[in-house]
């Protein structure tokens, strides 16, 4: 009887002993596998995190000893002094409205569109057909906005632009599209949707496949049109996914994309009332005063504002719906 008793707790003891290996192992390579990420994360992310301190000095070139560290360490310590101008001056409402009103336009449209188009090409029958509407829309997103400008500026350039040139066909005085701030909120909004809707439809589409197919056939069971299918299976298994889309971009309601607002408009100050931007708008300041520091401060705002953001957002909806937050 003790014989078996020691067997048997023998027994039990090199099963486990086993096991703890095959973990052990098993988390080895799973680090391995995660370790360049890893590592990419650490030396592109967060050791560079220390130059923020930059956003606290006025920093200087010290030509004896010209590295980084030497010229952070001897900047003068200025607080919140490079903080003001984005506070103080004249054009900060302006700019923070367009930055932020853009960013809230477009997340609407983007949700509704991408939504909309990710639900058409799903209903595409022939695989053929809906595998080149795709790739049509997710093209566009691999542009740069360098040449979507020139694209642009073929249509409204003022001495061959396309549209210049329909408009005298018809005898129409020409509109000087680089000159006149009001259609642009609409030429910025359609080449916005147009590079990126693509890549949020994907998204779409993605979590639309991923459907149980069972609750589309429960729904033709019991009458339901598919028009009713969309709206009661459809669009509701697509909340998780439109809801953490929404958090992410909610963080980048204070930033904007430097390219579309820099390039597309050709940098023509005569517009600056609906393209200047928070992220042009410190560019061009970092260019005339070579401040890098107030730079460096206009990030910060930007990512601790966006940081904040997130977390309001994410905490609300965890409230609301705990099944649907970040985290």
């Amino acid at each position: 009887m003790g014989a078996t008793i020691t067997k048997t707790v023998g027994g039990d003891s090199l099963a486990k002993s086993n096991n703890k290996r095959k973990n052990r192992k098993k988390t080895l390579m799973l680090l391995t596998m995660v370790a360049p990420t890893a590592l990419w994360l650490i030396l592109l992310r967060y050791i560079p995190m220390a130059g923020i301190v930059i956003a606290f000095k006025k920093y200087k070139v010290y030509t004896p000893k010209p590295s980084l560290v030497n010229n952070i360490i001897n900047s003068k310590w200025v607080g919140l002094g490079n903080f003001k101008f984005l506070f103080t001056s004249s054009d900060t409402l302006l700019v923070l409205r367009n930055t932020v009103g853009y960013n809230l336009l477009w997340i609407a449209l983007g949700v509704i569109i991408s939504v909309s188009f990710a639900i058409m090409i799903s209903e595409i029958t022939s695989k053929f057909v809906a595998k080149t509407y795709q790739t049509m829309m997710f093209f566009p997103f691999f542009l740069s906005w360098v040449v979507v400008s020139y694209f642009v500026m073929a249509l409204l350039d003022p001495t061959s632009g396309l549209i210049v040139k329909a408009q005298i066909a018809r005898g129409l005085t020409p509109t000087e599209w680089y000159h006149d701030y009001k259609p642009w909120p609409v030429i910025l909004t359609i080449c916005n949707l147009w590079k990126n809707m693509g890549y949020q439809t994907i998204l779409y589409l993605a979590a639309i496949t991923g459907i149980d197919k069972s609750q589309y056939e429960a729904a033709a069971i019991d009458g339901a049109s598919k028009w009713q299918q969309i709206w009661y299976v459809t669009i509701p298994n697509l909340r998780n996914m439109v809801i953490i889309l929404l958090i992410m971009d909610i963080g980048k309601i204070f930033n904007s994309d430097f390219g579309l607002f820099y390039s597309v408009p050709q940098n023509s100050g005569t517009i600056f009332r609906t393209t200047q931007v928070l992220d042009t708008y410190v560019y061009r300041a970092l260019m005339n005063s070579q401040n890098i520091g107030m730079s460096t401060a206009a990030s910060l705002f930007q990512n601790a504002v966006g940081f904040v953001l997130i977390m309001i957002t994410n905490t609300m909806i965890r409230k609301i719906d705990p099944d649907s937050a970040l985290f």
